[in-house]
């Protein structure tokens, strides 16, 4: 199949709060957008560096989560310079195979039943032995996270936009060689303000004709005009994040029309502040337009909140009923490259979940 996904593993959990309200952590659920770096643990990041004698900034220590406001240039580097000091502590092939492992942990927990990480090898490829290296480490350590946990795994492999496009035709082209072994995906990242995208459309080719989604990011920094940028020459079938598509009803209707999925992360959108505060989140618009909408963390490292608190922060802002929130799982699965007995099967416990008293 060229994905992991062994049958759940299944444990004890309350269908509902004492309040009566169901719990979105029991709510079965696909996660489309978590970055490698940013899955990790807090507390892995500070036992790793403390054992190699690495500095880290107070924002990653005493004042974790670190706060962020990434909407100008400056704010950006900000976030960057902690992600790239996160990646750094990344030394052994075991602490790659504890990430994977703790990433998969916290998402079952948060009742994933699918989860489609997010990679750049090429940041990794100096210490790991270059990006083939590299992604068989990832790739074995997924296949084995996948069988620990019962969690079904695959991997989105994503250039990164502040490097030269022929890099990123480089990761296509490796990302075209797994196809069928693991990698579902090709996706491009960082700052969607620096770079030309329209220089990437040779990279997604490649990813296009292997067969693999196409998923860059757009519509978080920068607004519609972007969007429409991905949807042309990149030929998006999902968005990495696309939340802004509901500043111009035409360009939503077309991503509706053509069945684009949107990966919205509220969480994320607040502290960089694209918006002001979580009912500022365009969600009810996206929705009332029939958008496929699948929610995300993102990096839950540097923004201190994972899969199942974006449903309850978009229940809570936007007072959300479980049957919205049930609509938004099934979306996630409906937007993932999920097997379909395992889409099947998690369907079938979302009308479950709904149905507990």
């Amino acid at each position: 199949m060229g994905v992991y996904a062994p049958g759940p593993k299944r444990t004890k959990s309350t269908s509902t709060y004492d309040d009566g309200v169901r719990d979105p952590h029991s709510l079965p659920k696909a996660h489309l957008h978590l970055h490698f770096t940013g899955s990790m643990r807090h507390t892995t990041l500070l036992e790793l560096a403390e054992r190699d004698g690495i500095h880290l900034p107070d924002a990653l220590v005493t004042a974790w989560p670190p706060q962020l406001t990434a909407a100008d240039q400056k704010g950006w580097f900000r976030f960057q310079r902690l992600y790239d000091v996160a990646r750094s502590v990344l030394r052994t092939e075991d602490d790659v195979r504890r990430l994977v492992r703790e990433a998969a942990e916290d998402d079952v927990a948060d009742g994933g039943r699918w989860l489609e990480i997010q990679v750049d090898p090429s940041g990794y490829a100096a210490r790991f032995g270059g990006i083939t290296a590299f992604t068989d480490l990832v790739l074995d350590a997924v296949r084995d996270a996948s069988e620990r946990t019962g969690l079904g795994m695959a991997v989105v492999i994503a250039a990164n936009r502040t490097r030269h496009p022929l890099d990123a035709r480089t990761l296509a082209r490796l990302a075209a060689q797994y196809a069928d072994r693991g990698v579902v995906g090709f996706g491009l990242s960082n700052d969607e303000r620096r770079g030309t995208t329209a220089d990437f459309a040779g990279a997604f080719e490649i990813a296009e004709r292997a067969g693999l989604l196409l998923a860059p990011h757009g519509g978080e920094l920068r607004g519609p005009e972007h969007i429409r940028t991905c949807l042309d020459e990149l030929h998006a079938h999902r968005l990495g994040h696309g939340v802004r598509a509901a500043e111009d009803p035409d360009l939503l209707a077309r991503i509706v029309d053509a069945g684009v999925a949107l990966e919205v992360c509220p969480v994320s959108n607040v502290a960089l502040g694209v918006y002001s505060d979580l009912s500022s989140v365009p969600l009810p618009t996206l929705l009332a337009a029939g958008a496929t909408v699948a929610l995300g963390a993102d990096d839950p490292l540097l923004f201190g909140s994972r899969l199942a608190s974006q449903y309850a922060t978009m229940r809570a802002a936007h007072r959300l009923a479980d049957e919205q929130l049930a609509e938004l799982a099934r979306m996630s699965f409906r937007a993932s490259r999920s097997p379909e007995e395992l889409r099947k099967r998690a369907e079938a416990d979302i009308d479950a979940w709904l149905a507990a008293d």
